[in-house]
């Protein structure tokens, strides 16, 4: 497949013929430099929301119970957006669809900051979830990373995608002093500072996007699918003729429970730290470090998802996030390298699981339908995000913040059992990548 040129006029299924003359490692190459100069810019967006969401909530509202609800808004509105996205790339491709996304994001960012400056909470819920689109987007990215790459390099596309945005999601963190005082400047809270960022980044993520994601990755892999029956030639191993459900169910397992505890934990440290005297610079460290963890390692992880198989990395994924509920529900109140280690590891197994789930997910389904499948997957994504959210404060108020860490913890670890339960022998046919259930 990579040395491959397209030079079809096949029509994929809706939108005119991709005609290019660029063999496809060369156009794989030239999309994710796209993607990742787009990731690093999208990064900062990201970084607003789980960085000062939750204090600017508490803030506004005055009460630590309603802390979670920024995160479970946003996250949310990711799933609305994850539908709507998946949906646009389905039929015109992930050029237009990711643009869109980070549009969106923009205008939900720029909301959040009016609603901070005249204290407008209706226009803050609204304008969260609409903020939502952005980190869906950021998210669904991954997925354009890993449309042209071939099985057996699918793990190290989808890490490069997440990696690109480890520069802008950290850099969001430790601008939150910074970004505060020059909200402050402007006559509106510090904490709507990084929201402002925000608005920038993604806009100019989706200018980046709209203009120079050509080819289309997606638009591309339909056509070289649609090129290969024509031919009577045997599919690509990396496009199946039908979805593998096994595969999709692991997949789709591991991501979602991983979501649901790492958000849950997350979006209430900032709160706990500052309950015990900690600045909102030390929160954002902490923070900066876990989302660090989050990005970071995805190379590495990228890698091991190629060699020793989406399976091992995924029961991974559920060990480490346990260990960091323990750590998390066992750190001293006043220690800040306690803190930042469990947060380092919740972002670490959450990084796992979701470069192991993607690529199981991408494995099992062909390019024809691939697009709104991810969508509604990311969908559940989602909705386990709002839930973590929306339920983190509640609970840290009935039980406190340590019950809620083990609570995560114990969640994520019980994905071992339901991926053991997917595991089989691989169907006769197009091999599948070593390691894969």
């Amino acid at each position: 497949m990579t040395d491959m040129t397209e030079r079809t006029g096949t029509a994929p299924a809706h939108g005119p013929p991709v005609v290019t003359a660029l063999p496809v490692a060369t156009a794989q190459r030239r999309i994710l430099t796209v993607l990742v100069l787009s990731q690093i810019l999208s990064g900062a967006g990201l970084a607003a929301g789980i960085t000062v969401g939750a204090l600017l909530a508490e803030e506004m509202l005055g009460s630590t119970g309603t802390a979670g609800l920024p995160s479970a808004l946003f996250t949310g509105g990711s799933a609305l957006g994850a539908v709507a996205v998946g949906r646009l790339c389905q039929r015109w491709g992930r050029r237009p669809g990711l643009a869109l996304g980070y549009g969106v994001g923009a205008l939900g960012s720029l909301g959040v900051v009016a609603a901070a400056a005249t204290a407008d909470a209706v226009l803050l819920f609204v304008s969260l979830t609409v903020y939502g689109a952005g980190t869906a987007t950021n998210l669904m990215a991954r997925y354009a990373g890993a449309d042209l790459a071939a099985p057996e390099r699918r793990g190290r596309a989808v890490s490069t995608v997440l990696m690109a945005t480890t520069l802008g999601a950290v850099a969001g963190p430790l601008l939150v002093t910074a970004t505060g005082e020059i909200a402050h400047g402007w006559g509106i809270p510090r904490l709507a500072g990084p929201f402002a960022l925000a608005t920038v980044a993604f806009a100019a993520a989706a200018v980046l996007l709209g203009t120079l994601l050509r080819p289309d990755p997606l638009r591309l892999a339909r056509t070289l699918a649609d090129t290969a029956v024509q031919a009577d030639a045997d599919p690509a191993p990396s496009t199946p003729v039908r979805p593998d459900r096994r595969r999709l169910l692991a997949g789709t397992s591991v991501m979602v429970t991983g979501q649901l505890a790492m958000i849950a934990i997350m979006t209430m440290t900032p709160v706990h730290m500052r309950a015990h005297g900690h600045s909102t610079g030390a929160a954002g460290l902490v923070i900066a470090l876990h989302v660090a963890a989050m990005f970071l390692p995805s190379p590495l992880t990228g890698l091991l998802v190629d060699r020793a198989g989406r399976l091992p990395v995924a029961v991974a994924s559920g060990v480490t996030l346990c260990a960091a509920g323990i750590v998390a529900a066992l750190a001293p109140v006043h220690s800040v390298p306690a803190l930042a280690t469990a947060l380092v590891l919740l972002g670490l197994g959450w990084n796992f699981g979701l470069i192991s789930g993607t690529a199981l997910v991408t494995d099992a389904l062909p390019a024809a339908t691939r697009a709104r499948t991810q969508g509604l997957l990311d969908v559940a994504l989602a909705v386990a995000g709002a839930t973590g959210g929306l339920s983190s404060g509640m609970v840290v108020v009935a039980g406190g913040f340590p019950l809620l860490a083990l609570a995560g913890g114990a969640l994520a670890l019980a994905v071992v059992p339901v991926l053991a339960l997917t595991v089989r022998r691989p169907r006769p046919g197009p091999a599948a990548p070593e390691g894969s259930p």
